[in-house]
């Protein structure tokens, strides 16, 4: 573990993420066949199954679901400002909201950077709270910050969590021209059916 404490608002990223993923719009292969979801584009692969994540009361897709190597990764897609990076603070914020919950996380270096390892209660079970692990990932881009939950085999399997990295890092985020406010969700869409227009 390193001694070199990041201050909050320094980008935390791979040092390879502009080669290796998660890529910016402007780094990603034009003639690769991205399904397109707005601000996240995702590369097709065997045995990937994808789902959007609605929020009932505003019907907004606020989270892409994707199931692969028996784990589940959830990716959200923010603004972020030019300078600085929001994974350090945000994961000051899920490591105190754990704890109420009364799980308990600790940080850890991973394939992607500093992470969180939680144990997350789900549901009560005849009185005893069920608790499941959650590894949290983040990483901040040029103008934006991407965060990841995987769950599943991945959270403790060495060879599904290579799997479920490769799938966080060949996802391409499109933080688009216009101003957002830091930590406001990219917007993002439902896909278009190959050959419609």
């Amino acid at each position: 573990m390193s001694d070199i404490v990041p201050s909050f608002g320094d980008k935390s990223a791979p040092e390879t993420r502009a080669e290796a993923g998660p890529y910016d719009e402007s780094e990603a292969n034009p003639v690769r066949p991205y399904i397109d979801l707005g601000a996240i584009k995702v590369l097709p692969r065997e045995g990937l199954n994808l789902r959007l994540e609605v929020e009932e009361q505003s019907k907004q897709i606020v989270a892409v679901g994707l199931d692969y190597a028996d784990s589940t990764l959830q990716v959200q897609a923010f603004a972020a400002p030019r300078s600085g990076g929001l994974w350090d603070e945000t994961r000051a914020q899920l490591l105190e909201q754990v704890r109420q919950q009364g799980g308990r996380a600790e940080e850890r270096e991973g394939a992607l950077g500093t992470e969180l390892l939680a144990e997350v209660p789900t549901a009560v079970d005849g009185g005893a709270p069920i608790k499941r692990l959650a590894r949290f990932v983040g990483v901040d881009g040029p103008r934006w910050f991407l965060r990841g939950v995987i769950g599943g085999a991945a959270a403790n399997d060495p060879i599904a969590a290579e799997r479920v990295e490769d799938l966080f890092r060949s996802l391409v985020i499109v933080r688009g021209s216009q101003p957002m406010p830091p930590r406001d969700l990219i917007p993002l869409k439902m896909p278009v059916a190959p050959g419609a227009a």
